[in-house]
């Protein structure tokens, strides 16, 4: 009786033993904050992705590095999401003058959520123009996933119909996704063609040069900085922030036609900023 009681416990024994092999991230590592970031990457949800990342940029591992350009283009994507869906809210609040309202307090945290992300954006770019120097930038990333195109649902909130929350949570999600597909395709060197950065990520690990990246980060930068302008938060010393982060990638960009007119546009900025204080 004992030996039949012995022969399947060691039979677990060599199991156990042979199962053991190289053991899966631990919780919280960054190994496993690295996968969960290609996980949420993957499925569409942006938000958890920048989350996971900006607690991979903020510690110093292997996966920094790679971790910062990710970073910095959806937090700049996210900006910009938020940001647009905030001003077809403001087109809806004008169409519906029965009951603008929600559409007001809408757009306001919105506006709330833009701001957030494009001062973390701001904040990444500045730490990476000063510890990273490398003369390519790797894109470690599969391309994103949604649209380019606006959602059909926008023209019902810009004619100023008030959607059900489960429809507006889904719209908001495309509009993120935009956002962070337009940020992408910049860097991408093709902000006017998402198809066309689509086929250069088919190459894993995209190397970008890092003038050409630099010169994105500006544009998104200063693009980013309308959101603090006197039409829509009114906020100079963040419009102020993001240019003066804008034209410092800049001094990394080669002189051309397109640095020259973006540095012109900055400058002009700045210069309306000092003008109105």
């Amino acid at each position: 009786m004992r030996t039949q009681l012995f022969v399947p416990a060691a039979a677990l024994l060599l199991a156990a033993s042979c199962s053991t092999g190289p053991k899966p991230p631990q919780p919280g590592s960054p190994a496993f904050l690295w996968n969960a970031a290609k996980a949420t990457w993957h499925s569409g949800d942006f938000v958890k992705t920048g989350e996971t990342l900006q607690q991979l940029v903020k510690t110093e591992s292997e996966f920094t590095a790679r971790s910062r350009p990710w970073s910095m283009l959806v937090a700049s994507g996210l900006a910009q999401g938020y940001a647009d869906a905030a001003n077809n809210y403001d087109y809806g609040a004008k169409a519906n003058r029965q009951n603008p309202m929600p559409f007001r307090k809408e757009a306001s945290q919105l506006r709330s959520m833009a701001t957030a992300a494009a001062l973390e954006f701001a904040e990444e770019v500045h730490v990476f123009l000063d510890k990273d120097k490398t003369p390519t930038v790797a894109l470690a990333f599969e391309f994103p996933s949604g649209g380019a195109a606006e959602p059909p649902a926008i023209r019902k909130i810009t004619s100023g119909a008030w959607l059900q929350d489960s429809e507006r949570e889904s719209l908001l999600g495309q509009m993120l996704q935009r956002g962070v597909l337009h940020s992408v395709a910049a860097a991408a060197g093709s902000p006017d063609d998402t198809a066309k950065a689509a086929e250069l990520f088919k190459t894993p690990d995209v190397q970008r040069p890092r003038a050409e990246f630099l010169y994105a980060l500006a544009k998104e930068l200063y693009d980013r900085s309308d959101l603090f302008t006197a039409t829509k938060l009114d906020h100079p010393a963040r419009l102020r922030l993001l240019c003066q982060e804008a034209l410092e990638a800049l001094q990394g960009v080669p002189e051309s036609k397109d640095s020259k007119a973006l540095t012109a546009r900055i400058q002009a900025a700045l210069k309306k900023i000092k003008a109105a204080s």
